[in-house]
């Protein structure tokens, strides 16, 4: 544990709004390569040097205080296999998108540290990044996120590696908060402190973007839980068969996955249940699903992949960012024409 100023303003290499998203079949394997593993930076790139490196500890807590990553090193470790979601563009939130993977985290439980600090029990935990810049035209001078604090609490950890190496800068080195079961936007990367508060701080990342309308209500809330999702990663046609595979996952345990084929999205009749895996990883890790429908005759057809969870959530068709994954599968005498999704 040591005092001391916090690291000065990181270079922003691009300092620009940054995406990157791998070709399906590169998500094939249980665990993600970090390589295939998709990037998002709001402001670009951050580049934070481990030396000089301090988590701010305050707000509602009995002794503030700041980490160096050896003092983070140095406390107990916790590793999770869970799934990163991105919720995708926040100016267009019904737009569907399949940018995740399933990674296996190491660090500190989030706990360890506020018991460290005498956190409170207050409402909210205020997580801050190092990285910086414009976006949507709004000027900010750092990336920032409140989430529940008791959540974060029971399972959220301080991670500075992925799969065994140390975080890459793209993926928030040195180190990024990530808890299980919550959308990208919430695991903040190139973490710079933790405020422990009894509100919600006014921000273009917390109380304007990734906002979106409840079920029922249609209030305004804040974009947390993962959704019930699919992407697909293998489509074969052999004959009147059809290969289709890939990852289902959520914040709620997957229940089950079903493939429609037919000539249009609006023309599928029937839907086959998939073979489902165990969970890879957990609780939060993505489940492997195959499915082998029957196709219709040797023309040019489309399938669809849906999940369900075991609170009944399933993914709609249409009009929604985990909208059901559709297939063009081309006719069976075309040549060397590849499946599109």
């Amino acid at each position: 544990m040591t005092a001391g100023p916090s690291t000065s303003l990181p270079r922003m290499v691009p300092a620009e709004t940054t995406k990157w998203q791998p070709a399906p079949a590169r998500l094939a394997a249980p665990t993600t390569p970090v390589d295939a593993l998709y990037v998002i930076g709001h402001f670009g790139i951050a580049h934070v040097p481990a030396e000089g490196w301090r988590l701010r500890v305050d707000g509602r807590v009995d002794r503030p205080l700041e980490l160096d990553l050896d003092a983070l090193r140095a406390l107990p470790d916790r590793t999770v296999h869970a799934v990163l979601e991105c919720f995708g563009n926040p100016l267009r939130p019904d737009e569907p998108t399949r940018r995740a993977g399933n990674v296996v985290w190491r660090g500190a439980p989030v706990a360890a540290v506020l018991d460290l600090a005498g956190a409170s029990d207050g409402p909210v935990l205020v997580a801050q990044g190092h990285d910086r810049g414009v976006f949507d035209d709004t000027p900010c001078t750092e990336y920032l996120k409140d989430l529940p604090l008791d959540v974060v609490r029971e399972r959220g950890i301080l991670a500075y590696e992925m799969n065994g190496e140390p975080l890459t800068a793209e993926h928030g080195h040195p180190v990024r908060l990530f808890v299980p079961g919550y959308f990208g936007t919430n695991n903040v990367k190139w973490l710079r402190s933790l405020t422990v508060s009894d509100r919600r701080p006014e921000h273009l990342f917390t109380t304007t973007l990734y906002q979106r309308r409840a079920p029922g209500t249609g209030a305004l809330e804040p974009v947390r839980d993962l959704d019930v999702n699919s992407l697909v990663t293998e489509v074969r046609r052999d004959g009147p068969v059809l290969r289709v595979a890939g990852w289902a996952w959520g914040a709620e345990p997957v229940a089950g996955v079903e493939v429609g084929v037919g000539p249009a999205p609006d023309g599928v009749g029937d839907w086959v249940g998939a073979e489902l895996s165990p969970a890879v990883g957990g609780p939060f890790g993505w489940r492997r699903f195959v499915a082998e429908p029957s196709v219709a005759g040797s023309g040019a057809c489309v399938a669809l992949v849906r999940a369900r969870d075991a609170a009944g959530r399933c993914q709609p068709l249409r009009g929604a960012r985990n909208a059901v994954v559709t297939v063009s599968v081309p006719s069976a005498s075309s040549d060397g024409e590849s499946c599109t999704w």
